[in-house]
């Protein structure tokens, strides 16, 4: 039995070529949004939209209101104990909390630009990471 595998690597790189001086300015990426961003935002939209304060659902959540406010500016990066409590407190629950976020990070990442090429064979070859 003989596989013929290529004399060809494939070279994943983990780390980004560093750029040339001569190279041209390279576009700048749009920045993803930061998680702890979105929590709060949706967390902020939900508790206006349900006409309650921040007393009301700290109170509610059993946590401070200066923590809550500062999970909802995107200040805090709040414990799954916490994010659950503050879920409940709204009626919403961890899972749909999480749902909510995960559609707003949906919605403003942009999706990679693929390059318009022909589909390829698949690679049979070793891949190495450098």
């Amino acid at each position: 039995m003989t596989d013929r595998l290529s004399d060809e690597a494939h070279v994943i790189p983990l780390r980004p070529a560093p750029v040339r001086p001569d190279a041209a300015e390279p576009a700048p990426k749009r920045r993803e949004p930061l998680w702890r961003d979105l929590v709060g935002e949706v967390l902020r939209r939900e508790r206006r939209a349900q006409e309650r304060t921040l007393k009301d659902v700290a109170d509610a959540a059993r946590i401070s209101v200066p923590y809550l406010s500062e999970i909802e500016r995107g200040r805090k990066e709040a414990s799954s104990e916490v994010l659950a409590a503050a879920a409940e407190a709204l009626g919403l629950g961890l899972g749909g909390l999480l749902s909510r976020v995960h559609g707003e990070l949906v919605r403003r990442t942009p999706a990679p630009a693929r390059p318009a090429t022909a589909p390829r064979q698949p690679y049979r070859g070793l891949s190495l990471a450098a």
